[in-house]
């Protein structure tokens, strides 16, 4: 009878052990993976830093660059597609890690999130059909401006058209306001010098430079107080100095210039 008793204790007391080391394997191996996978977001309307190939895949630039930087890192990168003007509030909701979306690092901005080192520098450009007569700033009293919602661009254009007498139509991505502009909905456009080079050799667009503003440069945007701001500038300041942040440059942006 002890010795039957003895093997119950014995067999009862191996299941709990086992079912103990399953459930720490198991708890362990969910958090190892879940701390593998960065969730960065980006509005993949805005080539050639991000947009999507003909198979739906994201592909440009920024692209490119977080990937080299999740690697950097050990992450697998996720990437999900949203409205530009929904970013940062991705990050302060915590829905995702990081943003790069050509995402240019002004002081409002830092007031709600974090942000990288600066890893590129644009500027602005009016962009506008081929035979329009708006050759400058004074050119467009009484026109229509399309701009991105959310943008640097947007908040620009807001401080130009009081003095320029412009009007200023916000449309939700970049991809819409060369649409509005075919259309003849609005005269001219107004965005990032590199995107609207891009466009303008693409729709056989003409344009001229904004000579008003200073881009802060694009950065990569992270929660207010995150820690992988040291680590991903570190990572950028490698990629420099190996050339391969020069390298993506030259894959996406030599034409561009």
């Amino acid at each position: 009878m002890k010795k039957t008793i003895g093997i119950i204790l014995f067999i009862m007391l191996a299941s709990v052990g086992l079912a103990a080391c399953g459930t720490s394997d198991e708890a362990s191996g969910n958090s190892d993976q879940k701390d593998k996978v960065l969730k960065m977001a980006t509005s993949a309307d805005f080539p050639p830093f991000e947009s999507r190939d003909k198979e739906g895949n994201f592909e440009g630039f920024d692209i490119d660059l977080a990937n080299l930087v999740a690697e950097e890192l050990g992450y697998e990168l996720k990437i999900e597609d949203m409205k530009f003007d929904g970013l940062i509030g991705a990050l302060q909701a915590d829905r995702v890690d990081m943003v790069m979306s050509g995402m240019s690092s002004t002081d409002e901005r830092k007031e709600n999130v974090d942000f990288s080192n600066p890893y590129h520098h644009s500027g602005e450009m009016f962009v506008t059909p081929s035979d329009s007569a708006i050759e400058n700033l004074e050119d467009l009293e009484g026109k229509t401006i399309g701009v991105q919602l959310g943008t640097i661009q947007e908040e620009g254009a807001e401080t130009l058209s009081e003095e320029y007498g412009f009007e200023v139509k916000k449309v939700d991505d970049a991809g819409l306001i060369i649409q509005e502009l075919n259309s003849n909905r609005i005269d001219a456009g107004y965005m990032d010098k590199t995107v609207a080079t891009g466009f303008i050799k693409e729709q056989e667009l003409i344009g001229f430079d904004d000579p008003t503003t200073s881009s802060p440069g694009m950065g990569i945007a992270f929660p207010k107080g995150s820690e992988m701001v040291t680590e991903v500038n570190e990572v950028l300041e490698k990629l420099e100095e190996e050339g391969k942040i020069q390298e993506l440059e030259e894959k996406w942006l030599s034409d561009m210039e």
